[in-house]
């Protein structure tokens, strides 16, 4: 599964970060239940995207970090990129709200589209904490190992890289912020993008603008946020 997909990075790539996590029993036993699930269900993403995330975002070109829950369950949404859709799938709502607050932020014009890969192949990790879903039941694979890894790669990135900004949307994302040394990196905390929380703080909260602040002052390149 993931063995055969990080080969990106000619520095220290995630499936070197990453390969004592790799062998460990709770790993294996992660990969047989996916590979069980996928022979009676219908299971977001697809295999080869499963790892997304960290393919398109290789360790060594991370600036940004963004912390969602677990994928899409919808169909044809979940590529592997938190917040994401692939184009010609309509985004969902929370993803609307992440581009209405972009337009307000910086001036963002509104795609016809919701494929964030522009956003990860400039050192956006879109990570959610859970890596796959069974279809049209949300978190169906919570506690189920994902979230062990995930904050594994978490704590790698606290732990090995300096100066990271992690934006932090609600209160599964901000649960992951004693994984980061607050000490090394910035953290941006707000509301989620839902239509449920997004007005008790998403909205206005600035956070784009923010952090192509943060890495002008550290003379790293800003992020381009526009699709």
């Amino acid at each position: 599964m993931i063995n055969n997909q990080y080969n990106r990075s000619n520095q220290p790539s995630w499936k070197e970060v990453l390969s004592d996590e790799l062998q460990k029993p709770y790993f294996n036993d992660l990969e047989i239940f996916i590979a069980e699930q996928r022979k009676l269900n219908i299971i977001y993403p697809p295999n080869n995207l499963v790892f997304n995330a960290f393919n398109r975002t290789p360790f060594d070109t991370i600036k940004v970090v963004i912390l969602g829950q677990d994928p899409y369950h919808g169909y044809k949404q979940a590529h592997g990129l938190c917040f994401s859709v692939p184009e010609g799938i309509k985004p969902p709502p929370s993803l609307k709200n992440i581009f209405k607050e972009l337009k307000q932020d910086i001036g963002f014009e509104i795609p016809t589209h919701g494929n964030l890969e522009n956003w990860a192949n400039q050192g956006v990790l879109l990570l959610n904490t859970t890596l796959t879903v069974k279809a049209n039941e949300p978190l169906s694979h919570a506690n189920k190992g994902w979230e062990t890894f995930t904050d594994k790669a978490i704590e790698i990135l606290s732990h090995k890289k300096e100066r990271l900004v992690f934006l932090l949307w609600g209160k599964n994302a901000q649960a992951k912020e004693p994984l980061i040394n607050t000490s090394k990196h910035f953290i941006l905390k707000a509301a989620h993008p839902s239509p449920f929380s997004a007005y008790r703080g998403f909205f206005g909260c600035k956070h784009f603008s923010k952090t192509n602040e943060i890495l002008e002052k550290m003379k790293v390149e800003k992020i381009n946020w526009k699709l």
